[in-house]
């Protein structure tokens, strides 16, 4: 089955990495990315900066030279951004800005809601939150003013669903990704999300799955096609994903 891996990073050495409360990430290039996912039928993703590569954004189209027109890129980047500057990303490939609530490295919380309109009326760019789906309701007012919104890891916390559902009723995607990172059933919790919208789950495979207590295995690829009927899978691994990113190319 067709797969769009909507959540992985690169991390290249060649480019600055910044430690995240002590942490530095080993290497994982496009190459061992692409060895890793080579029997996945993986066709596009998404490249997300991570916290250790704060604003940086030479690695990231960097990568997307490498991989090609299939794959985008998710990026954070400050407040005081040039117009300009988010054009010429928006030109390299990258369609979404990043907001790291759980651990820093993106604009603040306070920024959100101008950067994430602006990015959105020059170049019509959603707003990816890695955060704690128990800490919503403290944003619940900012994001739902935001066009186009999505949540990581279907929101990490079995405690912080009733929120990360009710987001979902109000349009926000919601990352499959980092299954070895939440403290739930994720077959259950996903059939609870495409009950209230068989459009939004879109599958990442989170690689190199840094930090995660359980890194990505072909396992949780598996449960999502044996546990989903072919139309609903194909939706969370292909074309749900592919829809929001805008990647026509793969369309066709």
């Amino acid at each position: 089955m067709k797969v769009f891996d909507s959540h992985f990073h690169i991390i290249d050495t060649r480019f600055p990495l910044i430690a995240n409360s002590g942490y530095l990430p080993q290497p994982f290039t496009t190459e061992d990315y692409l060895k890793k996912v080579n029997d996945l039928h993986v066709l596009g993703g998404a490249v997300v900066s991570g916290s250790f590569q704060a604003f940086d954004q030479n690695y990231l189209i960097a990568a997307l030279k490498t991989l090609g027109s299939h794959f985008v890129g998710v990026t954070q980047i400050p407040t005081n951004v040039s117009d300009q500057s988010i054009i010429d990303l928006h030109q390299a490939g990258v369609r979404a800005v990043r907001f790291n609530i759980k651990r820093g490295g993106s604009a603040s919380i306070e920024d959100i809601q101008s950067l994430a309109l602006r990015c959105y009326a020059l170049v019509k760019w959603h707003s990816e939150f890695y955060l704690d789906a128990i800490n919503l309701p403290d944003i619940y007012d900012i994001l739902l003013k935001l066009p186009a919104v999505s949540i990581d890891h279907l929101g990490l916390s079995k405690e912080g669903f009733p929120h990360l559902l009710k987001m979902v009723e109000h349009g926000a995607h919601v990352k499959a990704t980092g299954f070895g990172r939440v403290n739930f059933d994720v077959i259950e919790m996903m059939k609870k999300i495409t009950a209230v919208n068989p459009d939004c789950l879109m599958f990442g495979t989170d690689l190199p799955s840094t930090r995660a207590p359980r890194p990505f295995t072909t396992t949780d690829l598996s449960l999502i096609i044996n546990h989903f009927n072919a139309l609903q899978a194909e939706k969370i691994l292909f074309s749900n994903a592919v829809d929001f990113y805008g990647v026509t190319n793969l369309k066709m």
